[in-house]
C-alpha cells in the first residue's frame, strides 16, 4: 500500500500528511476545499486536490486509484467517505469518536474485500491497545479504567480549558450515552456524570463519562471483565460548567449556538498536554494486583506542533504502517484492540506515545 488519498487539511490532516510524505514510503494526494491550506502541504511534496469533502460522488471520484482513504474531515462526514471508499475499492481509516458513525462503518465492512479501520486516534484508538494490551496479564479483571485529557498546559479561564481539538467532537463527547461494563454486562451511562478526582504527577484533575472513547473495547470485553469505562479528564471545576451550559441553559437543544460560543469565547492554544492513565486490577497468581500505564506528552514547540497533534496523527499513521507490513488484517472492519502495543510502540509513528516525561507518583 503506498497510494494514499488524505481527505482533510486541517491541524490533523497536514500533520498525517507531513508524517506519511517524510517516510518516503507513501504518495499522498490531500483533498481539501481550502486551497490555502493545499498549497502549503504542495511545498512539502503532497499531491493537493481542490474538491468538496461532503459529497460522496464527488469524494468517490478525487480517490479513485488509491489505495487507501485516510479521512481527518469532521465525524460527521465518515459515513459518507466510507461509502465512497467502499464504491471506490479503497481501504479506509479514519479518526472518528462518534459510536453512530463507527456502527454504521462496521456494517458498510460486513463482506467488503477492502479494510475499514475508523477510530484510529487517541481515543478512541491508542487508549484502547493499552487496556486490551493490560489485561492479557491477568486471569481474572476486576476492573479496568482508562482516563484521558486533552488539556491547555497553562489554563486560565473559568472552564479551566482551552481548544486543542475540534469544537465539534468536543461538544459530541458531551451529549451522547457512553459505553462501560458493569458486573460484566454491556451498558450505557450517562455522559458528564460519574465524577472524580485523582492527582496525578502532582496535579489535581477530575474525570468524567464522555462518549467514544472505548471505541470496541467495551464490546470486546464484555462478560471477560467485572468493570470497564472510559472517562475524559479536565481540571477541576469544568464538568460542573459544561452541565450548566448543556443542562441548565439548555444548550444541549442549541449545539451550533453553544459550538459558536465556544469558538469565538474559548481561546485556541498550541501549548498543551496529553494525560493518559490506565488501570487494570485484578487476579494474578492469587494475588490481587493493579498494573498502571501513564504518560503525559507536551506540545513540541520546535516543530511547532500541539500534543494533540502529535498523539492523533502518531495513531492513525502507525496503524496505516502496520497495515502496510501485514500485521492487521487486509479486510473487512478492524477494532483498535487488533494492534498488539508492542508493534505500535516499535512502529515509527508510534513511538510519539514513547517521548514522554514519566510520571513519579500516582494517588
Amino acid at each position: 500500500m503506498k497510494k494514499i488519498a488524505l481527505l482533510g487539511a486541517g491541524h490533523i490532516g497536514r500533520t498525517i500528511a507531513k508524517l506519511l510524505v517524510d517516510t518516503k514510503d507513501y504518495e499522498v494526494t490531500v483533498v481539501d476545499r481550502d486551497a490555502k491550506a493545499l498549497a502549503a502541504l504542495a511545498k512539502i511534496g503532497c499531491r493537493t486536490l481542490t474538491a468538496p469533502t461532503d459529497e460522496r460522488a464527488r469524494i468517490a471520484k478525487a480517490i479513485k486509484g488509491h489505495e487507501a482513504v485516510v479521512n481527518a474531515l469532521p465525524y460527521d462526514l465518515a459515513v459518507e467517505v466510507a461509502h465512497a471508499a467502499k464504491a471506490a475499492g479503497c481501504h479506509y481509516f479514519d479518526l472518528t469518536e462518534d459510536v453512530a458513525a463507527t456502527a454504521a462503518i462496521r456494517a458498510l465492512a460486513k463482506g467488503a474485500s477492502t479494510a475499514f479501520m475508523p477510530q484510529c486516534g487517541l481515543a478512541p484508538g491508542f487508549i484502547g491497545i493499552v487496556a486490551h494490551h493490560l489485561t492479557k496479564g491477568f486471569e481474572k479483571v476486576n476492573d479496568v479504567k482508562m482516563r484521558v485529557g486533552a488539556l491547555p498546559a497553562f489554563p486560565t479561564n473559568s472552564l479551566k480549558y482551552n481548544l486543542t481539538w475540534s469544537v465539534d467532537g468536543l461538544i459530541n463527547e458531551y451529549r451522547h450515552p457512553c459505553d462501560a461494563v458493569r458486573d460484566g454486562q454491556l451498558v450505557q451511562v450517562l455522559p458528564l456524570e460519574g465524577l472524580e478526582h485523582f492527582s496525578l504527577d502532582g496535579v489535581e484533575y477530575e474525570a468524567f463519562n464522555t462518549s467514544g472513547g472505548l471505541g470496541t473495547l467495551a464490546e470486546t470485553h464484555a462478560g471477560k471483565v467485572d468493570n470497564l469505562d472510559y472517562k475524559s479528564v479536565r481540571y477541576p471545576g469544568h464538568q460542573a460548567l459544561m452541565r450548566f451550559l448543556l443542562e441548565e441553559l439548555r444548550m444541549n437543544g442549541r449545539v451550533e449556538e453553544l459550538k459558536e460560543i465556544l469558538r469565538e469565547a474559548v481561546p485556541a492554544t498550541m501549548q498543551d498536554v496529553v494525560l493518559i492513565f490506565v488501570t487494570v486490577t485484578g487476579k494474578r497468581g492469587g494475588a490481587l494486583v493493579q498494573e498502571v500505564f501513564a504518560r503525559k506528552i507536551f506540545a513540541d514547540r520546535e516543530a511547532p506542533l500541539s500534543a494533540i497533534q502529535i498523539t492523533t496523527a502518531a495513531g492513525i499513521c502507525a496503524a496505516i504502517d502496520l497495515f502496510r507490513e501485514g500485521k492487521l488484517p487486509k479486510k473487512g472492519f478492524i477494532r483498535q484492540e487488533q494492534i498488539a502495543l508492542p508493534d505500535f510502540l516499535a512502529n515509527r509513528f508510534g513511538s510519539a506515545y514513547q517521548n514522554f516525561r514519566r510520571i513519579e507518583a500516582i494517588s
